[in-house]
């Protein structure tokens, strides 16, 4: 039970607006009740980095979430992914919920299992 005290203790720390907070908390909560294992932090960065058919998350997330990226195919830019550079990321449940359906069919050819939602969420927590 350490672990998950410091990763509470981290995630308490982090320089989120409230809303983001309850935003994804809530998301959390609903994706929690999908499953029955907790959600993992080592998971969330294992699933943003993994690569199938030569895409992952880092394909138009750029390699670290503070950075802005760019769609592979459009070009558009994409605001960082990390909470504590961009206070916008995580604040509205409605769009978790689409882009999390839309980027998972694009990069891995299906919808993300609710487990894989709630690690890739509280790992971006912690960015």
């Amino acid at each position: 039970m350490p672990f998950f005290r410091t990763a509470w203790l981290a995630f308490l720390l982090i320089p989120v607006g409230a809303i983001a907070q309850n935003a994804a908390t809530s998301l959390l909560k609903e994706l929690a009740e999908s499953h029955n294992t907790p959600f993992s932090i080592k998971s969330g960065k294992e699933t943003w980095f993994k690569k199938v058919d030569d895409r992952s998350c880092t394909s138009c997330h750029s390699e670290s979430v503070l950075l802005k990226g760019s769609h592979i195919r459009t070009g558009k830019v994409i605001e960082p992914m990390a909470p504590s550079v961009n206070p916008q990321r995580l604040t509205n449940i409605k769009k978790m919920k689409k882009w999390f359906l839309r980027n998972c069919k694009w990069t891995y050819n299906r919808e993300c299992t609710a487990k894989e939602k709630g690690d890739i969420l509280v790992w971006l927590q912690l960015q």
